[in-house]
């Protein structure tokens, strides 16, 4: 993997301290449960930590990429300090180091916009959740976050995730991937609060 610069997707982290409250409500509805064993994978964590100190989940897991993110993610874990602890592990799209059908809910945040930075592998998202699981990878601020806060912090926001390599996604070309069986179990498109491909197991 080529050398990328984290300084802009740690300056995203830290930007989006405000919406990730909003987005765990988002989550959560989604995901329909309060307890189970969850995942947030790649660059763009942030989320987990929200959903922790809510009470939600009773494990939690990072799968951190690029190289550098795990050392990041510990320092944060370690100032947050709420309950439980957070395991890091440094992995990649493959999910190495993640067991099969571990993992109840999976989520993966800008997981279909950075090509540049990793390419999507839903059969290994698949492969770490459980029976019954959900798998909510995409995008976006959710459903429940105000106007306000969008409003805050959205330029820059924006600036951020074009430095990073942010490309448009072609929704069309998901939904076929979807009616085509390309990605694994019940599937479903959302563009609610963002765009989200919700897989369950």
């Amino acid at each position: 993997m080529n050398t990328v610069d984290l300084a802009p997707i740690k300056e995203l982290y830290v930007l989006w301290n405000p919406v990730y409250p909003f987005l765990t409500m988002h989550i959560e509805e989604i995901y329909g449960r309060r307890d189970g064993d969850i995942l947030e994978m790649g660059p763009f964590c942030g989320a987990l930590l929200s959903m922790q100190s809510k009470g939600i989940g009773d494990s939690f897991s990072i799968a951190a990429f690029p190289i550098g993110m795990g050392d990041f993610f510990r320092k944060e874990v370690d100032q947050h300090k709420i309950h439980g602890t957070v395991r890091i592990v440094e992995s990649n799209t493959l999910l190495v180091g993640i067991p099969d059908c571990s993992i109840n809910l999976v989520i993966f945040r800008g997981a279909l916009f950075f090509p540049s930075l990793f390419k999507v592998d839903f059969s290994a998202i698949y492969r770490v959740l459980k029976e019954n699981g959900i798998a909510m990878i995409g995008g976006g601020f959710g459903k429940y976050t105000p106007k306000e806060v969008i409003d805050a912090i959205g330029k820059r926001s924006r600036d951020l995730n074009l430095m990073i390599g942010k490309t448009e996604i072609i929704t069309e070309r998901l939904r076929e991937d979807i009616r085509s069986g390309k990605i694994p179990g019940h599937a479903e498109l959302v563009a609610d609060g963002g765009l989200w491909v919700i897989i369950r197991k």
